[in-house]
């Protein structure tokens, strides 16, 4: 059995954004990152000053607690991040189907990973300029490519402000066949501090205002539902 950094295993909860909003969801999230993005809400995941909380676990040993949480009643395991497609889910992915679970991941889209292409869902989630990273779309185009096969590919964009906007739109004209989200960025990553739920709200008007404004009807608008309900609570 091949071996997985994990940051926490949890659920089952809802998924909070992007194509499975609201779907009942158990999250593996691993430990590990090539980002560092500005405004990274999961750095207990990325960051390497957290690398002692991460436990080094047998895929069995995964699948035992994704089974434990979810009482055996297949559902949807989201593997998360960091970036989880640092590691090999190939395993992990097949004991779940063999059971009748569904596997989501959401990654950046800078490194491919054969496992994709077994996927009930790939979320491609390429960093806009204010997240500080610069986008290789060679190898966002190789994750494509290693997909080939999974159930459903789509991109999700996080949006700050107009020069991600703008970003956005010229990112969904590369790939016009890709269905897009997009979500107003959240700066209130803090899990000691509330979140404001009116500034939320906010954020999302100016994104859906501006979509509408433009004429722009090609991408899905969405909150971040677990933000809006939990704060930045982690485990939920």
């Amino acid at each position: 059995m091949s071996q997985l950094r994990i940051a926490e295993i949890f659920g089952p909860t809802i998924q909070g954004e992007g194509a499975l909003i609201g779907e009942p969801t158990v999250f593996v999230r691993t430990g590990g990152c090539d980002y560092r993005c500005t405004w990274c809400d999961s750095l207990h995941a990325v960051d390497t000053a957290y690398r002692q909380t991460w436990a080094v676990m047998p895929t069995d040993a995964v699948w035992q607690e994704v089974q434990r949480l979810s009482k055996g009643n297949p559902l949807t395991v989201s593997l998360s991040g960091g970036n989880p497609a640092i590691q090999d889910f190939t395993q992990l992915i097949a004991l779940g189907h063999a059971k009748g679970y569904r596997f989501a991941c959401e990654t950046q889209g800078s490194i491919a990973k054969p496992w994709f292409s077994v996927l009930d869902t790939l979320v491609l989630s390429p960093k806009p300029p204010s997240s500080g990273e610069t986008v290789d779309w060679t190898a966002f185009n190789a994750c494509l490519q290693a997909a080939t096969g999974a159930g459903k590919i789509v991109m999700k964009i996080v949006v700050f402000d107009d020069t991600d906007y703008a970003w956005a739109r010229a990112a969904a004209d590369k790939y016009p066949d890709l269905p897009l989200y997009l979500q107003p960025g959240n700066l209130e990553v803090d899990p000691e501090i509330a979140v404001d739920p009116q500034n939320l709200a906010d954020k999302l008007l100016w994104l859906v205002d501006k979509t509408i404004a433009d004429n722009w009807f090609v991408p899905r608008v969405l909150p971040q539902l677990h933000v809006l309900l939990w704060g930045n609570k982690r485990g939920v």
